[in-house]
């Protein structure tokens, strides 16, 4: 910091704090603020220098000052009324973190001057505190997030190429031994890419790298939040996640990910925000313009709490659209993230009237030549009113499928009657996604995800043991349709122990042979367990971290196998929905669903709560271009039963069916079948239409 300084009227664009290579320009909004002071620190952390923003054009406040540098610790402090009747909660006692600090210092320290209010007074929100937060908050950092991709050429894969596979920074190293373990230089590390390359999946999901408040009342219990689903600075890395503290780090995990041909998708939360509702802290959108930042109610003391946080972003406002939407391309221009995955995405549709897939934040997105091109998906639900909205999403967004998750999950369990269901998942889920003209890759197929069990304890528990959370076990989904087999929790039952496996291998086959998007869960490929725990949003331990030392070299090397046969069959992965259309090709349907005996399936077929066994002949898609077209067939055979004869479709002279998968026998050389084969009880079998000489199956990764 220079010893003296001076302030001019700088520019109010960008936003956020930016160095030019001489000094810092300083720009924040806020439409209803009186005045606006800069804070800025010296290196010990003490609030050396405030000086007012001099210039205020549209309501975005900005001066700049020369002579500052990359590394300078500031924030703010607004004027305004404090009238939370109003809507106001303005109080410059409380130092304000910039909503678009590139960087922050590290993690707010909680104490009670963080809230405008005080909390001991029988007034509540409505009366005024006038200590000083400004040790306690976090404060920006200036930046400068310059990094050269010109050696590194971007990956881009198509949605019919696309496997995702979620996980969280830290947990997918803390208990692995690799340097930087727990952070981004872990991720980036040579072991890490060998995993994700011989595991064969395109794309990594991040869960929230944003920085994230640590919950007051999870730290009293001596828990943290590990899960990162409180977002308070849509633009700076959470500091846990860097191992040397500087965001280059970050930029050189992606570099190298993208670089062994693995795109990063990011898990953002644009919903809410870390302050909560009336009640809650004040640390940055709350103070620096609480009625231009958030939705209020009809009493506009209150919020309106769609996300179930206590709070909802205001997307309605042009500049806080304007702000997620700087984030967005923030992060597809500095990080060069290939898309993003939204939390509540019901939230970010909603107006006035309802949800409406004609929401301003869509049409934002659909509009924008960067971030329309990248890969979008949306949670399409949250706990505001008519908040279940899959399949009503506009393109390019694709959706999270609980329907598929939850209907699958029922199926392989044992449950009845589910046999239409399957039908239904394994062609893409048509009757929710046909529609606007989009993709059948439209539908993200999941069995599990960061919130829920973990595929090894969907076989092991009943229900859910969550009382290391500290809510007395109330907390985490109640219909988890799981079943143990055999007694809860790990077994050394070589039986039992095989029979879960053998479930296991049913389902990611299941997975893997539907039409749509897979996304797998990080650590399930390795049998993690997080020890019947299926809400671990709380367990920044063992119990929400994997576990690399109890890895099932058996399952993930099927697991391989299963996503490489997925990935040479393109038949798998169409953009066009199959619906048992004639092809002019050679006048086959590109769907044909058929019984143990051969014939087609009827009527009182579907309508049999008893039928555990489906036979599916899948083709290139009726009307996929000559272009596209494949002249080959998949034939596969979902067995909830026991073992069971089932006829092969004919084939033409010099064709035959080659037994690629069988999750009965899951190391198995691939062979020639011909006429009738034998399915065992409980399994899943895939066949491919090849020549005479099968393929032989391609080379296990070391």
């Amino acid at each position: 910091m220079p010893h003296s300084l001076t302030i001019t009227g700088g520019q109010a664009w960008p936003m956020g704090a930016t160095f030019d290579g001489d000094g810092v320009n300083f720009a924040v909004f806020s439409d209803n603020a009186t005045r606006m002071t800069l804070c800025l620190f010296d290196a010990a952390g003490h609030e050396v220098i405030n000086i007012d923003l001099p210039e205020c054009a549209g309501g975005i406040w900005h001066g700049y000052v020369p002579g500052l540098r990359p590394g300078q610790h500031y924030g703010y402090r607004a004027h305004g009324p404090y009238r939370p009747d109003e809507g106001h909660r303005f109080n410059p006692h409380k130092l304000l973190l910039d909503p678009y600090a590139k960087q922050i210092s590290g993690h707010l320290e909680w104490d009670d001057c963080l809230f405008g209010y005080d909390l001991v007074s029988k007034a509540a929100d409505l009366s005024f505190d006038t200590r000083n937060s400004g040790r306690y908050n976090s404060r920006g950092v200036v930046a400068d997030p310059a990094f050269d991709w010109s050696a590194q050429p971007r990956v881009q894969h198509p949605w019919t190429d696309t496997i995702l596979y979620e996980a969280h920074v830290k947990g997918m190293t803390a208990e692995w031994d690799v340097p930087g373990r727990g952070t981004f230089a872990a991720l980036g590390s040579d072991r890490m890419l060998d995993h994700l390359t011989s595991l064969g999946i395109s794309t990594i999901q991040l869960m929230p790298i944003q920085s994230f408040v640590n919950d007051r009342w999870l730290l009293d219990k001596g828990l943290t939040n590990y899960w990162g689903y409180m977002t308070y600075g849509f633009f700076a890395p959470d500091p846990r996640f860097l191992s040397t503290g500087k965001i280059a780090e970050i930029q050189h995990t992606i570099a190298r990910l993208q670089g062994a041909g693995i795109e990063v998708i990011l898990d953002v939360v644009y919903n809410h925000t870390a302050e909560g509702n009336h009640l809650g802290p004040t640390l940055s959108y709350r103070g620096l313009d609480n009625r231009s930042y958030y939705r209020l109610a009809e009493s506009p003391r209150y919020y309106i709490n769609d996300t179930g946080t206590g709070n909802t972003l205001n997307l309605d406002h042009p500049m806080v659209l304007r702000m997620v939407m700087d984030s967005l391309r923030y992060w597809a221009d500095i990080y060069r993230v290939d898309g993003f995955r939204f939390d509540l995405a019901a939230t970010l549709g909603r107006m006035a009237h309802g949800f409406s897939r004609e929401a301003p934040f869509f049409a934002a997105i659909r509009q924008d030549p960067v971030l329309s091109r990248l890969k979008l998906i949306a949670e399409p639900w949250d706990v505001g009113p008519g908040g279940y909205q899959m399949g009503n999403f506009p393109s390019p967004f694709a959706e999270f499928n609980d329907k598929y998750r939850d209907q699958m999950r029922r199926l392989w369990r044992g449950d009845r009657g589910l046999m239409r269901k399957l039908a239904i998942r394994l062609a893409g889920s048509a009757l929710r996604f046909d529609r606007h003209k989009r993709p059948a890759t439209s539908s993200i197929n999941f069995l599990t995800a960061h919130d829920g069990f973990t595929l090894m304890d969907l076989v092991s528990y009943n229900a859910p043991h969550n009382l290391a959370n500290g809510e007395d076990g109330r907390d985490g989904h109640s219909a988890n349709h799981s079943g143990a087999i055999g007694p809860e929790g790990p077994t050394r039952d070589r039986k039992l122990k095989s029979q879960r496996d053998l479930r296991r291998r049913n389902m990611l086959a299941t997975l893997m042979l539907s039409q749509g998007t897979p996304m797998v869960l990080a650590g399930d490929e390795l049998g993690n367990s997080q020890q019947g725990n299926n809400n671990a949003y709380c367990q920044d331990n063992p119990v929400g971290w994997i576990n690399w030392a109890g890895a099932d070299a058996g399952f993930l090397r099927f697991c391989r196998r299963v996503i490489r046969f997925r990935r040479a069959h393109p038949i798998l992965r169409q953009a066009r929905f199959l619906h048992s259309q004639y092809r002019l090709t050679d006048g086959k349907e590109d769907l044909f669903w058929r019984r143990p005996d051969g014939n087609p399936m009827t009527g009182a077929d579907w309508g049999n709560p008893d039928l555990r066994v489906l036979a599916v002949e899948m083709r290139t898609a009726s009307g996929t271009p000559a272009y596209a077209a494949l002249e080959t067939a998949i034939f596969a055979v979902f067995n909830t039963g026991s073992a069971v004869t089932i006829t092969l479709p004919d084939l033409a002279p010099g064709l035959t069916w080659v037994r690629q998968i069988d999750t009965a026998a899951p190391d198995a050389a691939a062979r020639i079948e011909q006429g009738r084969i034998k399915v065992a009880a409980n399994s899943v079998v895939a066949l491919v239409q090849e020549g005479t000489s099968p393929r032989p199956p391609e080379e296990e990764p070391t």
